[in-house]
């Protein structure tokens, strides 16, 4: 079972990747245009923007899944934090592969964002794994089964 220390962090841990994607949804679909101005990439900023809404609702979206596993069961959502564990690594593995490609249209996006998602993978990582050790001694205290 999670011990009280374990559980705040953990929510912690959620709570703050909920704030972040949140932030970071909102910034990039309603700002999009001021941020790449701010980092003066502006040929990079595409006349057609619906790429950068779509990742920006991609990003909303994962926020808010975060946010449901900070409020919720770590047991029941287990499968939630693999999912947002490979979410992270996913933005990790592309933002390294364009990084080392040489394609980047500003290292903010591998140093402050990239660095992030891996950082919040590792964490989350060690969540599922915490998780799952501890997941008989959780379900025995259910009665044996998982609610639905």
């Amino acid at each position: 079972m999670l011990t009280p220390v374990r559980r705040r962090w953990y929510r912690s841990l959620f709570w703050v990747a909920a704030a972040y994607d949140i932030a970071l949804g909102v910034t990039f679909l309603f700002f999009s245009r001021q941020v790449f101005d701010w980092l003066d990439i502006e040929p990079a900023h595409p006349t057609y923007t619906s790429y950068i809404s779509l990742i920006a609702v991609f990003l909303f979206v994962i926020g808010v899944a975060y946010a449901l596993i900070a409020r919720g069961d770590f047991y029941r959502n287990k499968d939630l934090i693999t999912v947002g564990i490979l979410y992270k690594l996913g933005y990790f593995s592309v933002a390294l592969w364009y990084l080392l490609d040489g394609l980047y249209p500003h290292i903010i996006f591998f140093w402050v964002f990239g660095v992030a998602d891996l950082v919040f993978a590792a964490a989350m990582l060690e969540c599922r794994i915490y998780v799952g050790r501890h997941e008989k001694a959780w379900m025995d205290g259910q009665g044996g089964h998982v609610l639905t």
